[in-house]
């Protein structure tokens, strides 16, 4: 006897002559008709995406999909050098780097927002309180500072400007901008918004849950790996990361 419902997806169907997703028919609305960005909105949500969100989606996707030679990238490229003939797994040791040290930091950052707009004694209060709460606890500010774009990061008032050009609420990215206002008084000094920061606030105005907002980095970083891995294939570097990783840590005895 059953004892657990059932389960149903509501994503995709298909027959022998057609395929359909969330309702809409693969071939005669969709292929040709909706762009990428267009198509991943439309698949999380099931509605057809507004231009600006769009807009705002392309503009966190470009922004999150290179950073150099990072951890993700030079792990990509050294297993693509150990197995050339599965391209995915390359691809699939990158994204394993996309955490909390790495462009995962947006859904710490979407939690204080969240925590924020839903206060009953207000944003600005609870953003104090968040504020002293990190730095009390020397707890890590999600969403802030950066190790090499001081006094502040470059891509964080061009994505503010692009959500502000296309008409959204703006709860998020302002609450995001009263926190910041209390991290600098509370801390005692500039601490630049990021960008992964300024991410959770864009994906938090277009509607993106919390819980996936890490997945949008995921489908960015994707590409981008794959950039590294074409470039790998031209101008090989994963031999002369090994190897200079080989020369330069000595061993010693046990």
């Amino acid at each position: 006897m059953r004892t657990k419902p059932v389960p149903t997806t509501s994503i995709a169907r298909s027959d022998a002559k057609q395929i359909f997703v969330r309702e809409a028919d693969l071939v005669e609305e969709l292929i040709g008709e909706m762009s990428f960005t267009e198509m991943f909105l439309f698949h999380l949500t099931g509605k057809k995406p507004p231009a600006g969100h769009v807009k705002i989606l392309d503009a966190v996707l470009v922004t999150l999909m290179e950073h150099g030679l990072t951890p993700s990238a030079i792990a990509t490229r050294l297993i693509y050098h150990s197995a050339p003939d599965a391209l995915q797994a390359a691809v699939a040791a990158g994204l394993l780097g996309v955490g909390t040290t790495f462009v995962g930091t947006m859904e710490g950052c979407a939690k204080m927002i969240e925590e924020m707009l839903s206060a009953p004694e207000g944003v600005e209060a609870r953003a104090r309180a968040i504020a002293q709460r990190h730095h009390q606890g020397k707890l890590p500010l999600h969403g802030f500072g950066h190790p090499h774009h001081k006094p502040d990061d470059p891509r964080t008032p061009k994505m503010f400007a692009v959500a502000e050009a296309q008409s959204v609420p703006g709860r998020h990215i302002q609450a995001l901008k009263t926190l910041s206002q209390q991290v600098d008084e509370v801390y005692g000094r500039h601490i630049t918004i990021n960008a992964t920061g300024a991410t959770a606030a864009l994906l938090g105005e277009i509607g993106i849950p919390q819980p996936i907002m890490r997945g949008v980095a995921v489908v960015s970083r994707s590409a981008g790996l794959v950039g590294h891995i074409l470039e790998e294939t031209q101008r090989p570097s994963a031999a002369f990361i090994w190897e200079t990783v080989d020369e330069a840590v000595p061993y010693t005895k046990p």
